[in-house]
């Protein structure tokens, strides 16, 4: 409206008054979305600093505090998971944890996963009784050994991942709940971290989350990571930078300011009680409202809500040393169902609790976190598409200035490859170490995601639009190779 506004010489002149317009404007989108994720980093080190001090106090203290720990109840829902189902729980039995059970729950899965499960432990069938009653789809079956008294699998009808994780809540007798892909690896300090990290804060923490970090690549053996490497796929490589950046400068940096909104279903620590008191995961039948692709970010956003409304103080954390290794997807098909169950869930989440938009009472959940997710993760791929058609436009015909070129590239190029630079030099000193080769390999894709690879994930984020306003798609199946040997 702008460009026409000014364009004096027909339609010509509005389109190269468009066309610069919109690269100007996309770059002050750029340089302010960016500029949030350099002060992510910045909180980033200083959560991590903290963090570490309070670690390096609590290990030398370890008999002590043995005593001190919550126990804690596993939950693993499992469909289609055949292929690394055993090493995942073989993996879980042995955390280095004084008090924890696993449940796995198998979610109606219509190939081996149950069978694997009951050939590899020896299970039998047995009866329980339920410690909740959240409400979810007909359990069919309980299978059990005595060899492994903290083993507990569950067999019900399918019915979604939240609907099977609030099945193995009503049988999750501990304190805390934590909960996990059946097809991820916690590292065998990874609980015991974690649960340190939350009884040595000072405020009452009701959820926290762990590193995602992919598995693809490394060496895995009897459900023990045995060495890390990066992966060989490409896709998977982008997508390692791409998890560095978001759980190491994103999350770790939302957490420091009190406003995080998303703990990965991958792996998750949560109050029992206080999950008891809002009903559980949100599901149809839980709740009798929605069924949600989104059940991890919904759950922290409605224990977030339920502790303001009830005038309690809380903390949503994230522990820097507490790692989990899952799966990504390694062809494009399952990529793009992937990030389009996350962009609907997301959608879904902010639509069903608009109402805690940009209102003090929720605290900087809806004073920081939500605007943000509304202006830079909703809106903000329509701006994305729409500069990056007009941008192309301009360079090919040369309609575009040497001025708005550089700022262009400064505020979106410069700026996403220093951001991913910092998130990898995070975690080679914190957290996971690489050989030389493969940090080299990391820093030359963390370059060249900006140049096609961010832009198909927005163009995707775009169409998840449509999908959810058409009501197409569902959980999305991924294809899955299981851990290398």
């Amino acid at each position: 409206m702008y460009s026409f506004y000014i364009a004096k010489s027909g339609f010509a002149d509005f389109i190269i008054h468009s066309i610069r317009a919109v690269t100007k404007y996309m770059s002050w989108y750029y340089l302010a979305i960016n500029s949030i994720y350099c002060l992510l980093i910045i909180f980033s080190a200083i959560n991590i600093q903290n963090q570490l001090k309070n670690w390096n106090l609590i290990r030398n203290n370890f008999v002590a505090l043995e005593s001190m720990l919550p126990s804690v109840s596993i939950l693993a829902p499992a469909f289609r998971e055949e292929l690394s189902i055993v090493d995942s729980v073989k993996s879980l039995l042995s955390l280095n944890y004084p008090k924890f059970e696993v449940i796995v729950i198998c979610d109606g899965s219509p190939d081996n996963t149950l069978h694997k499960l009951i050939e590899a432990f020896k299970l039998e069938r047995v009866d329980r009784e339920p410690y909740s009653h959240i409400p979810c789809r007909q359990i069919r079956g309980f299978y059990a050994n005595q060899e492994y008294p903290y083993l507990l699998v569950i067999d019900k009808l399918n019915g979604g991942k939240a609907d099977s994780l609030n099945a193995g809540i009503n049988f999750a007798k501990n304190d805390y709940i934590c909960c996990i892909d059946a097809d991820s690896l916690l590292e065998r300090d990874a609980l015991l971290r974690m649960m340190h990290h939350i009884i040595s804060s000072d405020k009452e923490i009701i959820a926290c989350g762990g590193n995602i970090l992919p598995v693809n690549g490394c060496e895995v053996e009897s459900g023990a990571l045995k060495s890390i490497h990066i992966p060989k796929n490409m896709l998977a490589r982008f997508q390692t930078i791409e998890y560095f950046r978001a759980f190491l400068s994103g999350r770790l940096g939302w957490s420091w300011i009190n406003s995080l909104l998303i703990i990965s279903g991958a792996f998750g620590v949560f109050r029992r009680q206080q999950v008891l008191e809002i009903n559980g995961y949100l599901t149809g039948s839980a709740s009798g409202k929605m069924d949600t692709v989104g059940e991890d970010m919904e759950l922290v956003v409605r224990l977030r809500r339920n502790a303001h409304e009830k005038k309690r103080t809380n903390l949503v954390s994230y522990c820097y040393n507490a790692n989990c290794w899952t799966e990504v997807p390694e062809d494009w098909g399952s990529f793009s169902r992937q990030r389009d169950r996350w962009h609907r869930g997301l959608l879904e989440i902010l639509m069903y609790h608009r109402k805690c938009m940009l209102k003090p009472a929720y605290g900087t959940m809806g004073t920081i976190a939500m605007p943000y997710f509304w202006i830079f993760e909703c809106i903000g791929p329509f701006f994305e598409l729409f500069g990056l058609l007009l941008v192309g436009i301009g360079l090919t015909t040369g309609l575009l200035t040497p001025g708005l070129l550089l700022l262009y590239f400064v505020a979106n190029i410069f700026f996403g490859i220093t951001i991913s630079t910092f998130s990898l030099i995070f975690i080679e000193f914190r957290i996971v170490y690489f050989n030389f080769t493969e940090t080299f390999i990391l820093l030359f894709f963390s370059i060249i995601e900006n140049f096609g690879y961010r832009q198909i994930v927005a163009i995707k984020r775009v169409f998840s639009y449509f999908k959810l306003l058409t009501g197409e798609g569902g959980w999305g199946a991924i294809k899955r190779k299981g851990f290398s040997k």
